[in-house]
């Protein structure tokens, strides 16, 4: 694990893989910190010739905090946020300088994905390809259910086993319904969160940033980079509408789902999407 100053704040990241390997960034979701993506499909990817580098977005894990920044007001109209995903974009660009990447493939996922959409509108040039994996181009564009969204919102109190009994219910909802939930590792990732990291006001100010951050479809419009998306057909936090519609705004973007899954990365699915994200960035990267 490595802490290093980027944009102005800290960023904790580790890696995988060789350095000579494709450079590839993994950007994960709201309030959701590095150690999600698993180890075992981090490895995977670095497997097919990929420099992996995972880390914590501002306002998770145990990178900076923006406690000063309080309470965001979720019920405004506009939402008054903080900061917006182009700042989080910039973060992950500012890291990109520390780790002496020119370029890198993007994959993010749910406000990860949106992160990366803005990551390759704001800087194209550092762009070599673009996934986007359970997200939208807009808050409107395949919303939440309403079970989902309060799901979403639930807290509890900050014990560290009724959070994860809450994780466990969280999943229960929004996993894939197609594939049997891993009740131990969801189960040791919350418990491994709480311990890093338990803020509940960063989840808030982070979905603040979506909420304030608009409407990227024209801006996707204008992208010119290998794009994939994909999209489980079971998404009941981030509805199928909004993978279509993320293809759809990308030129040449190829969009890939799969029935039964929901708002996470069944591991039977792995081999798949690795495939997929593998073979986009061996395209994007031939001469």
């Amino acid at each position: 694990m490595n802490r290093v100053t980027a944009n102005g704040i800290e960023i904790v990241y580790d890696s995988f893989g060789s350095p000579s390997g494709r450079p590839l960034l993994l950007i994960m979701g709201l309030g959701s910190q590095m150690i999600h993506w698993d180890e075992e499909f981090c490895e995977m990817l670095a497997g097919q010739g990929h420099q992996v580098v995972r880390f914590d977005n501002r306002d998770a894990g145990l990178s900076t905090h923006l406690h000063e920044a309080g309470r965001a007001d979720l019920g405004g109209d506009p939402v008054a946020a903080p900061y917006l995903l182009g700042d989080m974009a910039d973060d992950a660009a500012g890291l990109l300088d520390v780790l002496g990447w020119e370029s890198a493939h993007v994959l993010g996922i749910s406000m990860g994905g949106m992160i990366a959409q803005a990551f390759a509108i704001g800087h194209p040039a550092r762009t070599r390809s673009l996934t986007s994996i359970m997200s939208t181009p807009a808050p409107h564009i395949g919303s939440p259910t309403e079970q989902a969204m309060a799901a979403l919102l639930s807290r509890s109190t900050p014990d560290r086993e009724a959070v994860v009994r809450q994780a466990l219910e969280v999943w229960k909802i929004i996993g894939s319904p197609g594939y049997p939930m891993d009740e131990e590792r969801v189960t040791r990732v919350a418990g491994q969160s709480f311990d890093r990291a338990y803020d509940p006001l960063g989840f808030g100010r982070q979905f603040a940033a979506i909420l304030a951050s608009g409407d990227r479809t024209a801006a996707l419009n204008e992208l010119s980079v290998p794009a994939l998306v994909i999209h489980g057909e079971a998404d009941p936090l981030v509805q199928l509408p909004g993978g279509v519609a993320t293809a759809d705004a990308i030129p040449g973007a190829k969009l890939l789902t799969f029935p039964g899954m929901a708002h996470d990365l069944p591991r039977p699915l792995w081999p798949e999407i690795v495939g997929a994200v593998t073979e986009l960035t061996q395209r994007a990267d031939r001469p």
